[in-house]
């Protein structure tokens, strides 16, 4: 039976990369495969896949720097590397790279097929409310599937408004807790003074007005799943409790002696370099190691770009299905205006253009003009190696935008948004789906680099 997404198997040796594939298509495995390493990278780019099998001795292109470029470009792809026994110094140094394993040849076709189903990603996401037609979301939401299986902590970690939350119901929707609670609490947007109470519950006559006995957000997601949004927003004094929390499993209320026993998974999620964080002693070392038992780096949108315009069509139906207008259509020209855009708000940013799109369309298609992008910028084309993106004919072309630019264009974006409102950072906030203090942060990194003056 075919299970999955595809192997990708690399070998320049013609004669044995038919075998490698027949003996995984005779065990039930769907197969593709390259004759090197610029072959392999041009069908990684179209196709997601669930495991690479490649050999080491490869020319131009060799194992070990298709191994370092998929880590770069496919972080969650795993890799199997294929080499000689005169070779396992490379194989070492593979597996410092990043590979999973190695396979001494000659092998025997049943240490193959163990090494595919110990590695492999399992079947690709298949829950409608999720959109991952780019690969790299694929890979991620596939990763994100095995560790449902498990009730290990996770740390979501990426830019805001790549769709931290939605990862996160993914994992809880997929594993043995899903008939359990779903707990969401933002750490930004709660005051410090009514953080802990929020997180731990309280007795009554804890403290003044606490009329009644209350369960916080651990005991409310008990046989669920707690997501930890904005984690890094958290006091240092509350993250030494939070710890606690995490090692003893077990929570006292506010105000209260009995601990209640705890049976859930945790979630946290981030928009900061949280290993920045802890360097400037802005979040503790010992719970960052807690939460990061599983890390899960989600790509900002601009590095899935194969999901922009699909992701764009089923905003538009949810919207406009909302507003009574379940007919509207994205014109070509407006799904390239999209695909040539930045989007430094992510996911959050393209929802928020898609909604005003349906609210100026005059009719049911949806042109450039109803997208209002005002803060529209075309990629420099001489930048970078940055993929063309497809367009429709007589449509402009444009090419992905390079991640160097990003900052210049979040710190642009940022500062417009700031000017538009006055200067309020509450508003701003507000506009660009930041917390304040994620905003202040950020103000303050930019006095002192000198782009903004007090």
């Amino acid at each position: 039976m075919v299970q999955g997404l595809p192997i990708l198997v690399v070998e320049d040796d013609a004669a044995l990369r038919e075998a490698i594939c027949d003996t995984l298509e005779l065990a039930g495995q769907t197969v593709v495969s390259a004759g090197g390493g610029e072959e392999a990278l041009q069908l990684l780019v179209r196709n997601a896949v669930s495991l690479v099998v490649s050999d080491v001795r490869m020319l131009p292109i060799d194992g070990i720097a298709l191994l370092k470029e998929i880590r770069n470009r496919f972080p969650y792809l795993p890799v199997v590397l294929m080499t000689a026994f005169a070779d396992v110094d490379r194989a070492v140094e593979a597996m410092r790279a990043g590979a999973c394993d190695f396979l001494l040849k000659p092998f025997e076709p049943k240490a193959l097929l163990e090494h595919v189903l110990r590695y492999r990603l399992p079947e690709a996401p298949d829950d409608d409310r999720v959109i991952a037609i780019d690969p790299v979301t694929s890979n991620l939401f596939a990763l994100a599937r095995r560790v449902a299986q498990t009730d290990a902590t996770v740390l979501l970690s990426g830019e805001s408004g790549v769709g931290k939350e939605v990862v996160a119901r993914y994992i809880h929707q997929h594993s043995a807790r899903s008939k359990g609670p779903f707990v969401a609490i933002n750490c930004a947007a709660i005051p410090d003074s009514l953080l802990e109470a929020t997180l731990f519950g309280y007795e009554k006559g804890a403290f003044s007005g606490a009329q009644h006995a209350q369960a916080g957000k651990f005991e409310q997601a008990q046989h669920g799943t707690l997501l930890l949004d904005e984690i890094t927003e958290m006091p240092l004094a509350l993250q030494a409790k939070l710890l606690r929390v995490l090692q003893e499993r077990e929570v006292e209320r506010v105000g209260g002696s009995k601990p209640v026993s705890l049976d859930l998974r945790v979630v946290a999620t981030s928009n900061r370099d949280i290993a920045d964080s802890v360097a400037r002693g802005l979040f503790r070392e010992d719970l960052f190691y807690r939460l990061n038992v599983f890390p899960l780096m989600i790509p900002a949108l601009r590095q899935r770009s194969q999901d922009i315009a699909p992701l764009a069509r089923h905003f538009l139906a949810t919207h406009g299905g909302r507003s009574g207008r379940p007919r509207l259509r994205l014109s070509a020209a407006a799904e390239t205006a999209l695909q040539c855009r930045a989007w430094p708000g992510n996911v959050r940013e393209l929802e928020n253009i898609i909604q005003r799109a349906v609210i100026l369309a005059a009719g049911d298609i949806v042109d450039v003009d109803a997208l209002h992008l005002a803060l529209e910028r075309r990629v420099d084309p001489t930048a970078g190696q940055a993929p063309e993106i497809a367009t429709p004919e007589g449509a402009t072309p444009c090419r992905a935008r390079s991640t160097d630019d990003m900052r210049d264009v979040e710190r642009e974006h940022i500062l417009q948004t700031l000017e538009a409102v006055g200067g309020s950072r509450k508003l701003a906030g507000q506009r660009l789906g930041m917390p304040e203090r994620t905003l202040r942060y950020k103000l303050r990194q930019y006095r002192l680099e000198g782009f903004l003056k007090d």
